[in-house]
């Protein structure tokens, strides 16, 4: 369902999990049914927001190693400059693709 985006199959997904009665599964096809429209959009949509997530999980980690160490001013620097480097390489690797 996930790579070939075919959430539709989602409910008999959860009908087979609890038919299955594993405990762990049930309980997150049950939680998946409390939003069961929006998992399914999510499950059929091209669009995501891994981009979005990668770059919170860069800021979050960069956080982490500055823990203790430095104020807002420096960890703003940090993040601008290697936001700034990753936008350069992602550049040059399109440019150099033949």
């Amino acid at each position: 369902m996930l790579t070939h985006l075919t959430g539709q199959h989602l409910p008999k997904w959860i009908n087979d999990v609890r038919a299955a009665e594993l405990p762990g599964l049930s309980s997150f096809a049950g939680g998946l049914e409390q939003d069961l429209d929006a998992v399914i959009q999510g499950l059929t949509s091209r669009w995501n927001s891994g981009p979005v997530e990668g770059r919170v999980n860069h800021i979050k980690m960069i956080k982490r190693q500055m823990f203790g160490r430095a104020g807002l001013p420096l960890l703003r620097k940090r993040v601008l400059l290697t936001a700034a480097s990753s936008a350069c390489t992602t550049t040059l690797a399109h440019h150099d693709r033949p």
